[in-house]
């Protein structure tokens, strides 16, 4: 296995594995024993990865309280913890969203239920188009001011959300975003490649994916059906805006690419998105050691230009 290499967050001075480990819909989810959240916790650490994503929302608190207490058994300061708000929380009116109230609530709860001082980076989980800009941009300053958060980053946001962030928070001498988390794999590609990813340049703002496998269509196991113990089994909106035949076509392509460069196209997906422009990290999912350790295998894969035309032709980015 190729040793993990570390990249900046844009311009600053922090760095992150090139390849990082999050929780969506596995601990505290799928993976409720804490045993194995740390084994596998404890593993990704082992092989370099030093960035590990968690959001508030990911099983309601629940991934936040199990990989804090995997993580509270590594050393704080060589480990890069994220989380995120925005998305209801309760019932409650004001538990939701990026008004000032639920931004500091939320920071405060991830801290206890990680159980830790000081978050890496805090996510905007999405734009939150009820509550002004200004308040949102002056109220992560605050927090990074404060020492509870290092940076605060985006999630999902357009290039026009971003630039107006950044434009604010020049006004106020504030704080802007320094990292944008976005969907982005072989399978989806435009609004990054055409409306992010130059923002993110021009902002000096590092970029770290999520979903580079589609939510496991990208490594062909959905070639023949869906699994019954699978994600998108699941979850009816992935399988809903995912699974259609002429994306499974195209991942059933991409195995000629694999085969030639003796990779599996789990491996190939991930090299691929490591390797494009603007990419701080590659967030993984995994629920088991060995999941993990092929994923991992993406670090040895060298992609050719051969194999990146190859790939461009059956995944066009305007797809």
């Amino acid at each position: 296995m190729s040793a993990m290499t570390y990249r900046p967050l844009g311009r600053c001075g922090t760095k992150v594995s090139t390849l990082s480990l999050g929780g969506w819909t596995t601990f505290g989810g799928s993976i409720t024993d804490d045993a194995l959240t740390r084994t596998i916790l404890h593993a990704a650490f082992e092989a370099g990865i030093n960035f590990f994503d968690i959001a508030d929302v990911y099983a309601r608190g629940a991934a936040e309280t199990s990989m804090g207490k995997a993580l509270a058994e590594l050393p704080r300061r060589h480990l890069v913890i994220s989380s995120k708000c925005y998305w209801p929380m309760s019932e409650d009116v004001n538990d939701r969203g990026l008004s000032r109230k639920h931004i500091f609530e939320s920071v405060h709860d991830s801290l206890r239920r990680i159980g830790t001082d000081y978050l890496d980076i805090l996510f905007c989980h999405r734009y939150d188009a009820e509550t002004p800009v200004e308040e949102t941009v002056r109220a992560m300053d605050d927090l990074v001011r404060q020492g509870k958060v290092l940076y605060w980053g985006t999630s999902e946001w357009t290039g026009a959300q971003l630039d107006s962030a950044h434009e604010v928070a020049r006004t106020y001498g504030a704080y802007g975003p320094q990292v944008e988390q976005p969907q982005y794999s072989l399978l989806v590609r435009e609004k990054v490649e055409s409306d992010v990813r130059p923002v993110l340049a021009a902002r000096g703002m590092g970029m770290v994916v999520w979903s580079p496998l589609a939510s496991g269509l990208l490594t062909g196991k959905y070639d023949d059906g869906v699994p019954p113990d699978s994600r998108l089994a699941r979850i009816d909106w992935l399988r809903e805006s995912l699974l259609r035949d002429e994306q499974v076509t195209r991942v059933k392509a991409m195995r000629a690419v694999a085969d030639d460069l003796r990779c599996s196209r789990t491996q190939l997906a991930l090299a691929w998105a490591a390797a494009q422009p603007g990419v701080s990290s590659v967030i993984l999912g995994a629920t088991s050691v060995a999941q993990l350790e092929e994923n991992l295998g993406a670090l040895a894969v060298e992609l050719t230009p051969a194999a990146t035309k190859a790939l461009d032709g059956v995944f066009p980015a305007t797809s």
